[in-house]
């Protein structure tokens, strides 16, 4: 390794600690709840997935982040760049007072590039590399064993960069293959060190789970949320107008380690609309 390459690691290293310490003091790490006290979930934990704002960022960027933060958005989960540089995206968050706190790469980025990942997260001033999902021929025993393999030497890498590597998950992974639900396979098969978990509790629904209850068999895996509510016909809907009970299903959140809530719909009709109903139910959810 060149003496250049090693003191830009170092360089890196040290800019993700600070990241890091700064995040903890603002990322809204969930306490437990005093006796039976209800708690809301802290304002700078509540945050948007871009995804789902993709058409209005692919005609306005800047202006649909401002307007996120507008809402009341403290973060966001970086999807999609639309011909923008991590370092413009960065900018504009910066100036829209927002923070982004992960970025969604695909699995081939993670197993060939993910060195260029983790600089780019790092400049978007995230604290971890998100895969997207898995190719559909990993959705088997064997498939997962080796999705978490390469998710443990992922991680280690990532950490050089004071980094995590997390994985976002659709309904697939909770077939079973052998007897054993896909996702409990990477859960126990991954090092908690080095890799954590952002559940999409829509998907584990559909996929016929709970996603409490991973929070109470697997804690401190789950530091961020897809936050996303399922239409009476299984569909997408506005968080907090669907059927998934989020004040039960986040009442052990402080177990699974939750510190980001980002909210998603992946086919809303009215972006904003969308943003504002999603946010104005996380802020007044008490649990």
């Amino acid at each position: 390794m060149s003496r250049r390459l090693i003191e830009r690691r170092a360089f890196l290293r040290t800019t993700a600690a600070t990241a890091l310490a700064a995040g903890a003091a603002t990322a809204g790490v969930l306490p437990a709840a005093a006796g039976s006290g209800r708690r809301p979930i802290p304002r700078p934990a509540i945050g948007m997935h871009l995804y789902t704002m993709r058409r209005s960022l692919a005609v306005d960027f800047a202006g649909t982040v401002q307007a996120l933060a507008g809402i009341g958005y403290a973060t966001v989960g970086v999807s999609g760049r639309h011909g923008h540089s991590a370092a413009a995206i960065r900018a504009m968050l910066d100036a829209a007072g927002l923070k982004a706190v992960l970025e969604h790469v695909g699995y081939d980025r993670l197993t060939n590039n993910l060195e260029g990942a983790c600089e780019d997260v790092l400049t978007l001033g995230g604290h971890w590399v998100v895969t997207s999902s898995l190719p559909g021929s990993l959705y088997t025993l064997d498939g997962i064993r080796r999705a978490a393999a390469e998710f443990n030497r992922a991680g280690a890498v990532a950490a050089t960069y004071g980094l995590k590597v997390l994985h976002h998950n659709h309904d697939a992974e909770f077939r079973t293959d052998g007897g054993r639900v896909l996702y409990d396979v990477l859960l126990e098969e991954t090092d908690p060190d080095l890799v954590g978990y952002e559940l999409d509790v829509y998907w584990a629904a559909r996929g016929g789970y709970d996603a409490g209850d991973y929070f109470v068999r697997h804690p401190a895996r789950f530091p961020a949320l897809h936050v996303k509510d399922m239409a009476p016909g299984g569909g997408f809907a506005d968080v907090g107008s669907g059927t998934l009970d989020f004040a039960a299903m986040f009442e052990h959140a402080h177990r699974g380690g939750v510190r980001q809530f980002l909210v998603e719909h992946d086919n809303p009709a009215d972006e904003l609309s969308t943003a504002r109903n999603s946010f104005r139910y996380l802020r007044d959810l008490r649990f």
